[in-house]
């Protein structure tokens, strides 16, 4: 007999691909939604999730270790595979005792740099023989699609041997000329921290972190590349600025000197993104560049993080973008509206001169 609770996500999850949609939430109280183009719709011809039936849903998808895992920690992640060449990222929590949740979809396919409208400098990242590279922006801004065009230019390109570290898997990679392992942090690795340091035993060249969120992890990031490793890894954080801070200020005091040091010798650059919806439907990247050249390694073993803004903006000639420079950019190629960028631009005055 079909599981009840499986069937009514599958049968949501079909409609919401034949709807272009990138998200689905399934929270108590509330029509079936999906994001579309970046803005939440509700599916009003469903019924309203109830909290018995949003418990099944949420059942119906977990292992025995899974629901232990829940059971205790009110929250988990883990990949679905809804049919052969369709998967998504699944996040279930609990809220005020009730469960809800929340699929992002994986596209089966790694859309290219160029096919993501993503600057053409960021392939300078895929020549790299070691280094440090960090892709930052919020929730849902495209940091693993960004990160996973990367890797996937470097498996076609280059004969490496490829560790991924993710919470879960996304992507699912096809080699071509590199060796890719993917491991998924709960079932195949205890944590990113553990896998990180166990790679250094599995000859690898390139390693890529699904989420830099704690200390150790950092840590484990910042010695991998320091040893001769291309390490890329996404975080949470809105800028190259702030991302070199939060990254500075995860360490006790007493060690803020030395991570200080080992980025300004191992960082390679900053990517940070938005997702902006687009004049002709879809969502387009505006994207922040930061190239660690001589005059950014200087700032930053100089710790003078606040002038790193400055060193963006006026580095044009070196393949650096700031983020008003791309929404500008962006505007003038009729792709986003002016009333988009001003919206997610850092500083509107400075966009509007800019745009004169």
């Amino acid at each position: 007999m079909p599981d009840i609770g499986k069937k009514q996500v599958d049968e949501l999850l079909v409609l919401a691909v034949q709807k272009g949609a990138s998200d689905v939430h399934l929270s108590p109280g509330y029509y079936p939604t999906v994001r579309i183009d970046g803005l939440l719709v509700p599916l009003t011809d469903q019924k309203v999730i109830t909290a018995q039936g949003a418990q099944q849903m949420a059942v119906s998808l977990l292992n025995p270790e899974q629901k232990e895992h829940f059971e205790k920690t009110h929250e988990i992640d883990f990949g679905y595979q809804l049919t052969e060449d369709v998967r998504f990222r699944v996040n279930e929590y609990v809220a005020r005792d009730n469960i809800s949740l929340v699929f992002r979809y994986i596209p089966s396919t790694v859309k290219s740099i160029d096919e993501l409208l993503l600057p053409p400098q960021i392939k300078l990242f895929s020549k790299l023989s070691q280094g440090f590279v960090l892709v930052a922006g919020p929730n849902g801004h495209g940091k693993s699609t960004t990160m996973a065009s990367i890797i996937d230019l470097i498996n076609k390109e280059r004969a490496e041997k490829i560790i991924t570290i993710e919470d879960p898997v996304e992507y699912i990679f096809t080699p071509e000329r590199s060796i890719i392992d993917q491991r998924e942090v709960g079932s195949d690795t205890f944590s990113f921290a553990n896998a990180l340091r166990a790679s250094f035993r599995e000859n690898v060249n390139v390693i890529m972190v699904g989420e830099l969120r704690d200390l150790d992890t950092i840590s484990a990031a910042v010695t991998a590349a320091e040893t001769g490793h291309l390490v890329f890894g996404s975080i949470h954080t809105n800028n190259a600025p702030q991302t070199i801070e939060r990254i500075i200020d995860s360490f006790p005091p007493n060690q803020q000197h030395q991570i200080v040091n080992q980025l300004a010798n191992t960082l390679s650059g900053v990517i940070s993104q938005r997702l902006i919806p687009g004049t002709r439907g879809g969502v387009v990247p505006a994207i922040e560049l930061m190239i660690a050249n001589t005059a950014v390694r200087n700032i930053i073993r100089e710790n003078k993080i606040e002038q790193l803004s400055l060193a963006i903006s006026t580095a044009a000639d070196a393949g650096m973008i700031s983020m008003n420079q791309s929404l500008a950019g962006l505007i003038q190629k009729q792709l986003i509206s002016r009333e988009q960028a001003e919206f997610f631009s850092p500083n509107i005055q400075e966009l509007e001169a800019l745009l004169r």
